[in-house]
């Protein structure tokens, strides 16, 4: 436990962001409309919160594989994620984030394993940080 992973850097695009808006049913004009965010003061489209789940999936899927962390993807369900926002983040960012495997805990029949993300823009500032629950059902 407390293995951390190596760090994944995500370029966040205006498309991308305003695919994920219309993905959700996002109409806020932030998220789709340039112009609109920078009447707003962004310097471009805004992503939508949970668009964290984007730009951290690459840094997760190492550690749900690593064997060291014994994970049993078959037998996986999701079970909870919890986030922190720091500053906005906009089209145009390069968001670094890293996973770190912090724990299993155990219940009747299953395993509980935790990890926590944290996302860095360019400029250094925390964006997001993320804890990530995954429950295994034992075997038998």
């Amino acid at each position: 436990m407390g293995k951390i992973f190596a760090p994944v850097t995500y370029a966040v695009g205006r498309e991308k962001v305003r695919e994920y808006a219309h993905a959700v049913g996002e109409t806020n004009p932030l998220h789709l409309d340039v112009e609109a965010a920078r009447a707003a003061g962004h310097r471009d489209v805004v992503a939508p919160p949970m668009f964290a789940v984007v730009y951290c999936a690459q840094s997760i899927f190492p550690a749900l594989f690593d064997p060291e962390v014994g994970l049993d993807f078959a037998r996986m369900v999701h079970g909870a994620q919890e986030f922190a926002w720091g500053p906005l983040v906009v089209a145009g960012d390069e968001i670094t984030t890293e996973c770190e495997h912090t724990g299993v805990a155990e219940r009747p029949g299953l395993r509980l394993f935790t990890f926590e993300t944290r996302s860095v823009n360019q400029d250094g500032e925390r964006v997001c940080t993320g804890t990530w629950t995954n429950i295994v059902r034992e075997e038998g």
